[in-house]
């Protein structure tokens, strides 16, 4: 293939070296490294190949659409900036890079708590004692509204590579040994559980510190400790150490096996390969329950309770019909299952989120002033889930079809190297 002195020169420059290393060197005389026809075979193969290199490059090279002094310009331009990370300490560029990326995971918890804040500063409401009631409610109902955005996003694929898309966990390999470590979704969930428990045991008299007990106080730190065991027994059911040890009474049956030939009564089962962990869901399950008959100061606050505790109840038995669908077929496929019961879960989490963030003492006096009934804020909540689900599939769909583009772009058509 015939290419021009002009584009070989300019293919130097921008690689170095690389044509060079085609050739030997004078004492190299070659023999007893290859054959004859292997060896022609290979340099042809290069030549071509560089051949299709240069006349690539030589194509697209800026000199071709605007001149060779705009081109200079350019190319003095590019490798400055080249050159800008390799003089910059290399501490340096990890601490950047990951401050970058922890604001770029938190830049959306930072906006809703800006937006929630604006709200509270807005309506005047979370004032003197009210301020422990009103934190309660938004830190506690925000993990759950958050909670059902994750769920969301696992039902679509996201953290797929972690084996939290309801699919098989990719070995190492096709994932970095980071991410093949990462616990399992339901480990993560019964770990928040678990912290919530252990640290809210301590804050629930904190709006009437110095005071008497009251019942509803001691309700309120009975549901603490029962985050606490259940997420405790979450995490203890995810441990494949756990596990092991509880088959330890056939340890003894185990050493016959080879004598015996059955091996295929020792095969771990399916339901092995897949995490099925009923705690989170129960606990919410629980949760939900108690939240739906929790006595209030009045009508609608008792109602607006109720409304959240069903929701998550909802969540609890969605949850339970998605684990009897891995059960009856476990995921075989890296590819996410999206079990629909799933899309159910998530709703329920984030319009019951929302609503328990609406139940505090403030927001309902505010809807008793201007009389407003409970059907009120949950008609507003429900048309508000629906068209923030509906936004976060469009995100999500917007970000695959721009990876998926520049995947194609950052291949080279081999038709127009021909």
């Amino acid at each position: 293939m015939a290419t021009s002195t002009h584009n070989t020169v300019a293919y130097q420059q921008m690689h170095p070296g690389s044509l060079a290393s085609m050739h030997r060197y004078s004492h190299d005389s070659g023999h007893g490294t290859e054959s004859d026809s292997g060896r022609s075979d290979s340099l042809g193969e290069r030549h071509e190949e560089k051949d299709e290199e240069i006349q690539y490059f030589g194509d697209h090279l800026p000199e071709n659409r605007a001149g060779a002094a705009g081109s200079s310009r350019r190319s003095v331009a590019d490798r400055i900036l080249f050159r800008v990370p390799l003089m910059v300490p290399g501490w340096l560029m990890k601490t950047t890079s990951f401050f970058y990326d922890a604001v770029d995971f938190l830049i959306l918890i930072f906006g809703f708590v800006a937006i929630l804040t604006g709200f509270i500063t807005y309506g005047g409401v979370f004032k003197g004692s009210n301020i422990f009631n009103g934190l309660a409610h938004s830190i506690k109902g925000g993990i759950f509204f958050w909670y059902g955005l994750l769920t969301l996003g696992r039902w679509m694929g996201c953290f797929a590579e972690y084996g939290w898309a309801w699919n098989v966990r990719p070995p190492v390999g096709m994932v970095s040994a980071r991410k093949a470590k990462v616990p399992s979704a339901e480990f993560v969930e019964s770990f928040v559980i678990f912290l919530y428990g252990s640290t809210n045991v301590f804050l629930e008299h904190l709006a009437s510190w110095g005071g008497a007990w009251t019942a509803q106080d001691l309700e309120h730190v009975s549901i603490t400790i029962m985050f606490f065991g259940g997420g405790l027994c979450g995490m203890l059911v995810e441990s494949n150490t756990v596990r092991h040890l509880l088959n330890a009474s056939l340890a003894r049956l185990d050493a016959g096996q080879k004598q015996y030939g059955f091996k295929e009564q020792w095969t771990p089962p399916k339901t092995y390969s897949f995490s099925m962990n009923p705690f989170p869901g129960l606990v919410i399950l629980l949760l939900g329950l108690m939240m739906s008959s929790h006595h209030q100061h009045s009508m609608v606050s008792t109602m607006v309770h109720k409304q959240w505790g069903t929701l998550f109840v909802g969540f609890a038995l969605a949850r339970a019909v998605t684990y009897i669908l891995i059960y009856l077929s476990p995921p075989s496929s890296y590819l996410p299952s999206r079990p629909p019961s799933e899309i159910i879960s998530s709703f329920c989490l984030i319009s019951g989120g929302l609503i328990f963030i609406a139940s505090n003492k403030d927001t309902v006096a505010a809807m008793e002033r201007y009389n407003l009934n409970a059907m009120f804020i949950f008609t507003v909540t429900m048309g508000f889930t629906a068209f923030l689900m509906a936004w976060q599939m469009i995100v999500l769909a917007i970000k695959g079809w721009t990876v998926r583009r520049r995947q194609s772009e950052s291949v080279p058509d081999r038709g127009t190297l021909a």
